[in-house]
């Protein structure tokens, strides 16, 4: 039996912990907050509800596996429900699209809305993007990273090799395959569900829309917070210890430079012979930088050069700018997705990685069918727009005016800046109205939560969604590993291997419970 301590009580670590508590280690995990599920957070107030960061869950087999595997299924956890359409496209055009679950009936929607010959454009892509997902499911998703598998698979299976298509990239892999824009630009949008720009993110991002096609978009009842709660609840009853309000200060080795423990903030030291690092990679190897101006940041959880020079390497992935809406009355025939497009993407992306606010983003909107989400007769919305992440400009830097324009750098946005978040609010509930969404004159009120709101609440650096952008040809390569340099410690999360979204965190978890083994 080990003892190992969980630094971080989001998706990924606490999967982690109820795989190892259940393998017999001994187990502790510490949580700087006062509550677990990490990202999946949780916004109440005056009877409204919303979820806070992921509103869609897909892959629901990897939770399955999870939960069968430390206990009993999931089902008894939780409650899942399908959702049909997975969500509803709008073009600037004016077209709508419904994304239905069931394959025929997409195609036949294809089809309809944007003309003969569109579905079995993209029955083709994922044709091909099954084979993709063939042969990178098991070697990169349930796997260590390694160049080594990637050669294998060149020598043994090439035909799968060119499926996954090293080098090229999503966006080409749409102008190769899909003639319709609104197709190309609905394909362009999964990239960003891993943070990254589709001009360069890698082709192989089109398992994505294969996956969620395949295994479907799904809803918990009460809102998907409560799966962080119910991973919380199985690693407690396998004997997980969960403290909540205890930030860890520094990950402590022995002169050997093996770990032995972790240093809480009020000075405690927790032996351990294992430790697994939930928060994101910067944090852990680069520390974080001061909130404000004149004060020092935190140090980097553990010292360990060369993994802070690598990283510099690796951009953030996106962020988001999110408005909470408390409406009065019901929107008749809005589905539980929405996704608003702009006349000009590559507009946007420009601006996102950039450093700037985009004029005329991508408008993400989630209303669930939730009696908890709102009182009667009323609803609630989240709403997302892809957002550069938050930085504080550097000296001589412009503040510039406040205004949707923004001021930033390619290494992000300075979201503290007086009057901007309220600014871009506003702009953004009147792209909702200018797109068809008009309910400025049925808001009760709005939250906002900035990237820089999202970088304290949840560690992230610069409030970066997903950790790294996997922007670049070698990004999988590139992004940090689950066994660390440093003996002892492991990663797991959005920053590590195998990437950022929910069944990926939690895939990184079994990869690394296995790695440990049983005790």
């Amino acid at each position: 039996m080990a003892a190992v301590v969980v630094v971080g009580a989001g998706v990924g670590g606490l999967a982690a912990a109820a795989r190892l508590a259940a393998a017999g280690h001994r187990v502790t995990v510490c949580e700087a907050t006062g509550s677990v599920g990490g990202k999946l957070g949780w916004y109440e107030r005056d009877g409204y509800g919303f979820d806070t960061g992921p509103s869609l869950l897909t892959m629901p087999e990897v939770f399955e596996d999870l939960f069968t595997a430390t206990g009993g299924p999931l089902a008894a956890a939780v409650t899942l429900r399908r959702l049909d359409p997975i969500a509803r496209y709008r073009f600037a055009d004016g077209t709508t699209l419904d994304a239905h679950s069931d394959e025929a009936a997409f195609l036949a929607e294809l089809d309809a809305r944007l003309g003969p010959g569109t579905g079995e454009q993209w029955r083709r892509l994922d044709a091909r993007a099954r084979r993709a997902w063939a042969a990178s499911e098991q070697p990169f998703l349930h796997n260590p990273v390694s160049l080594p598998a990637l050669a294998g698979l060149a020598v043994r299976r090439p035909a799968a090799l060119a499926a996954v298509a090293p080098g090229a990239t999503l966006r080409g892999l749409g102008r190769r395959h899909l003639t319709d824009p609104r197709l190309r630009m609905m394909l362009d949008r999964y990239a960003t569900y891993t943070g990254s720009d589709p001009r360069r993110a890698p082709a192989v991002l089109v398992t994505v829309p294969h996956a969620e096609r395949r295994f479907g978009g799904w809803y918990i009842p009460g809102g998907l917070r409560l799966l962080g709660r119910a991973i919380a609840g199985r690693a407690a009853e396998r004997g997980a210890v969960i403290r909540t309000g205890t930030p860890v200060a520094q990950i402590t080795r022995t002169p050997g430079g093996r770990v032995d423990g972790v240093r809480l903030a009020d000075g405690i030291l927790l032996p351990a012979d294992i430790v697994v690092s939930g928060v994101d990679a910067a944090r852990l190897y680069a520390g974080a930088p001061a909130e404000r101006p004149g004060r020092r940041g935190a140090r980097p959880l553990v010292d360990h050069p060369a993994s802070r020079r690598r990283l510099r390497r690796l951009a953030p992935s996106l962020s988001g700018f999110v408005l909470l809406l408390a409406l009065r009355g019901r929107t008749p025939g809005l589905a539980h997705h929405t996704v608003l497009f702009p006349a000009d993407y590559d507009a946007e992306f420009d601006a996102v990685f950039g450093g700037r606010l985009p004029r005329d983003p991508t408008v993400y909107v989630a209303a669930p069918d939730d009696p908890v989400t709102a009182p009667p007769g009323d609803e609630a919305w989240f709403v997302l727009v892809n957002a550069s992440p938050h930085a504080r400009p550097r000296s001589g830097d412009s503040d510039g005016d406040g205004g949707s324009s923004g001021s930033g750098s390619g290494d992000g946005l300075d979201w503290d800046r007086p009057g901007l978040v309220d600014a871009y609010a506003r702009r953004i509930l009147d792209l909702l109205a200018e797109r068809g969404l008009d309910v400025r004159e049925r808001l009760r009120w709005y939250q906002a939560i900035s990237p820089a709101d999202l970088a304290r609440a949840t560690g992230a650096p610069g409030g970066a969604i997903y950790g790294v952008s996997s922007n670049g040809p070698r990004s999988a390569f590139l992004r940090p590993r689950n066994r660390s340099p440093v003996p002892g410690l492991f990663l797991v999360g959005g920053s590590a291997h195998p990437g950022g979204g929910l069944p990926l965190v939690t895939l990184s978890a079994k990869i690394v419970a296995e790695m440990i083994g049983p005790a």
